[in-house]
């Protein structure tokens, strides 16, 4: 029997949502709580607001993080993991364990 679609790993498939040299570090961050965009921007180094922006919108979309607006002045927005994205916490540990192995 032929395959109509070709076969994608879990794995693969996980990689293609959080993978990347960023999202990492934002999940990461986002474990600890709720954070604004600039504390997110300071406790990943480096990131500029534009791929910032880009990679918060990508995690949204995709459920992992959920992104809060204030009605305020100055307007304040808050992001946090979902239930989705919280989910992955045991995961990103084991992954730390592993990585200070390696």
């Amino acid at each position: 029997m032929k395959r109509t679609q070709p076969f994608e790993c879990p794995v693969s498939a996980a990689l293609g949502v959080i993978g990347g040299r960023w999202k990492i570090l934002i999940l990461y961050n986002l474990f600890e709580g709720i954070a604004r965009f600039n504390e997110l921007q300071r406790a990943t180094g480096g990131i500029s607001k534009r791929v910032l922006t880009a990679q918060l919108r990508q995690l949204e979309r995709d459920g992992i993080v959920r992104r809060k607006v204030y009605d305020s002045s100055p307007l304040r927005v808050e992001y946090a993991l979902t239930e989705v994205g919280r989910s992955l916490k045991p995961v990103m540990s084991l992954l730390c364990v592993w990585g200070e192995g390696y």
